[in-house]
């Protein structure tokens, strides 16, 4: 029973679109413009979520990093202060490599864009970081050519570098870039690995793909170490089992000791970790996923009166038809049941729609843009949830006038 009625009301729908075309299309419009909305943004949320993630797994969750810029700001802290304070240094990372007991591993490198050339192509203002032998030990990477630095080229500071993607795609084209000779500020440099492409991020991210990599005491020679405005950094990663809190309060006293600070006297450094990002982003996806649900929800409610509409020009076109029904002892359960299925059809096929635009839309932007952005089936399922509720709404009100109809009125009923 319940199969054949809902054969029969999807038969209805069918034939209401088919032959209202114009009707059904703007009435639909709005479910599908609705459902385009909410779900295009929790789309565009969920990739960009997962890309924050995985950029915070390349970071380490286990990892600190001491700048003298902090990646939340204390609002007791005022930023006039902070550019006072010196640069992280080597003597920093050493004192840490000495005296440090929650650490396991930590690494030394400084960031300073820099020019690269190779022949006649160039690479202007490139992300170029001189880093201790210990980089690899710490930051997650996959290198798709040639290898990385062996110990004895970082201790000597040889002239070697690693270059990303995007760089050996500029300098090289479709050379191999192994082996070739490339000017890093002003220094012949060899090229002996090309780090695998990790793409684009939520937050505009390409990660290593623009960076070259250089052993730190190479890097000597054309980066300023003694420069208050130094871009340094010193990556800790925390033992087996400690908590990361326990590295803060570890890595703390060691610097303050280092630098000689007085107990009254405040940190002149900064310790940051990959869960501030996730922090700062939540109260950002939040505010997103507010305003995709009212642009949504105003164009749901909309297509949710179209389908109300649709719904009471098809009581009034079946009259005869209900009346005949309810004659040869159709309840008013049956009747109610079959337009509010028909309702729902109606509203799912006007989301489906929206959804269908959404897959066709990421499949551009990935063509285009190369973000691994798509369409999950939970979201696909949400849309339908949505569709469905608007159809139960929108066509109940028509499916109980229709319900509650006098089959000898409803028989003789002119439809004009």
């Amino acid at each position: 029973m319940f199969f054949r009625l809902l054969k029969e009301s999807f038969l209805f729908a069918i034939n209401s679109v088919v032959v209202n075309k114009l009707r059904t299309f703007l009435s639909l419009f709005g479910i599908t413009i609705g459902i385009f909305s909410i779900i295009s943004v929790f789309t565009v949320i969920d990739w960009m979520g997962k890309s924050v993630r995985d950029s915070i797994s390349t970071l380490g969750e286990n990892v600190i990093y001491v700048q003298k810029w902090p990646w939340s700001f204390d609002p007791n802290m005022a930023w006039w202060d902070i550019i006072k304070w010196p640069a992280i240094s080597a003597n920093d990372y050493e004192a840490v490599i000495d005296n440090a007991t929650k650490a396991e591993a930590a690494c030394f490198y400084v960031y300073q864009p820099q020019n690269l050339k190779y022949r006649k192509n160039q690479a202007n203002e490139a992300a170029v970081l001189a880093v201790t032998h210990e980089f690899e030990n710490l930051r997650s990477f996959e290198i798709e050519k040639g290898r990385y630095f062996s110990p004895e080229e970082s201790s000597s500071g040889k002239n070697v570098a690693i270059v990303g993607y995007e760089v050996a795609s500029r300098l090289f084209e479709k050379a191999d870039p192994i082996g070739k000779q490339i000017i890093i500020g002003g220094h012949k440099t060899n090229v002996i690995g090309v780090f695998k492409k990790e793409g684009k991020g939520g937050i505009s991210d390409s990660g290593m793909d623009e960076g070259t990599v250089v052993p730190y005491n190479y890097g000597r020679n054309f980066i300023n170490m003694r420069s208050r405005f130094l871009n340094s950094i010193v990556m800790i990663k925390a033992k087996n089992k400690v908590p990361v809190q326990e590295l803060i309060d570890d890595i703390t006293m060691v610097l303050r000791a280092a630098r000689r600070l007085k107990p009254e006297e405040t940190s002149n450094f900064s310790i940051n970790k990959a869960s501030m990002i996730t922090q700062g982003f939540e109260s950002v996806f939040r505010i997103i996923n507010i305003v995709g649900w009212l642009i949504g929800g105003f164009s749901i409610l909309v297509g949710g009166f179209g389908i109300a509409n649709i719904m009471f020009v098809s009581v009034r076109e079946r009259t005869n038809i209900i009346g005949i029904q309810k004659a040869l002892g159709a309840k008013r359960s049956f009747i109610l049941f079959q337009f509010l299925i028909e309702s729902v059809l109606l509203s799912i096929i006007g989301g489906l729609v929206g959804v269908f635009l959404i897959f066709i839309a990421t499949l551009f932007i990935n063509y285009i843009y190369e973000l691994n952005m798509y369409l999950t089936f939970t979201n696909v399922i949400l849309a339908v949830v949505i569709s469905g509720l608007i159809g139960i709404i929108a066509g109940y009100a028509p499916a109980y006038s229709a319900a509650k109809m006098n089959p000898v009125d409803a028989i003789g009923y002119s439809f004009t």
